[in-house]
């Protein structure tokens, strides 16, 4: 009779711790692609976070497509989910469904993209994507010794970063009178866009020296795409800080890339939805920014998984 009660004793305790486990509430995560690693990295890192804080993470991908993140959305809705956090698929378009959860009262946390409406999310956290672009382009424009005609490879044009990123690329290669730029165009942030499209510009412009990319898949297709070339000449630059482009960089077929710190962007996002769901502490400003880390052959053997470690 002892042993039975002391089993049922256990029995009741694991129930419990159980019940615990989950008793913090759903939080979604909703990320573009996860064939992507840097959008992949949103949701390891994100979960582990969130199960770390006892919360039951469910993570989802909106392949950049506005009306899959809406249904996404809705679905947490519907789950009852405490709280949302998403790198979302545009600026405008995603604002209805950011919209519509705060109306449901589960608070949204967006990470590494805006969008173009304050007041809804609690938090907007993202990369200093025009400190970053203006610190890697000052980087290429030292190895291109200043001058020469090249590429751009632009992200997805609907999002904000692309332009963020494009401009402040510019505000330093512009400065210096002796570059051209005889092309560019939209990679939509694939790397099978930006090997192809890459192929083609080297095909009409032969005499470019350099290609800037708004991101590293690009660059890699682009960097990739320039090996099969023979073109070991062409000045490349990325900008997210992935490991395929660190495996570029130090085999010297990249110039470098800008870190994006988006697993500390992560976890700081689910560490402002714990404290928001706990006791309705909001961050001190909606609009976060976190520094960008430049990354070239100097240093690149301190970049992995999106981490930096000085």
């Amino acid at each position: 009779m002892k042993r039975l009660l002391t089993v049922s004793i256990a029995v009741l305790m694991v129930m419990a711790l159980a019940v615990s486990a989950s008793a913090a509430g759903i939080i979604y995560i909703i990320t573009p692609s996860t064939s992507n690693p840097f959008f992949g990295t949103e949701q390891r890192v994100g979960a582990a976070k969130a199960k770390a804080l006892g919360y039951e993470p469910k993570c989802f991908s909106h392949d950049d497509d506005a009306a899959t993140q809406l249904q996404l959305f809705e679905a947490a809705i519907s789950d009852g989910a405490v709280a949302i956090i998403c790198d979302n698929a545009g600026a405008d378009a995603s604002i209805e469904a950011v919209r519509k959860a705060v109306e449901a009262k589960i608070p949204v946390f967006l990470i590494d993209r805006e969008i173009n409406e304050s007041g809804l999310a609690i938090a907007q956290i993202v990369a200093d994507n025009a400190q970053g672009a203006a610190a890697i382009a000052e980087k290429w424009v030292e190895a291109m010794d200043y001058k020469g005609k090249y590429a751009e490879l632009l992200g997805l044009e609907s999002d904000t970063n692309c332009w963020v990123r494009s401009q402040n690329y510019h505000s330093v290669i512009d400065e210096y009178p002796d570059f051209e730029m005889v092309a560019q165009q939209s990679a939509n942030w694939s790397q099978t866009e930006g090997y192809s499209k890459t192929e083609a510009i080297l095909q009409a412009h032969p005499e470019i020296t350099g290609i800037i990319c708004g991101n590293d898949t690009m660059a890699c297709g682009a960097a990739q795409a320039c090996v099969d070339a023979g073109r070991t000449d062409i000045k490349i630059i990325g900008l997210d800080g992935s490991d395929d482009a660190a495996s570029y960089i130090a085999k010297g077929q990249m110039v470098g890339t800008a870190l994006q710190q988006i697993a500390r962007i992560t976890e700081i996002s689910v560490e402002q939805a714990d404290a928001y769901v706990k006791d309705g502490t909001k961050p001190a400003s909606e609009k976060q920014l976190v520094p960008c880390v430049a990354i070239t052959k100097d240093n690149v053997a301190k970049l992995s998984q999106f981490v930096y470690t000085e």
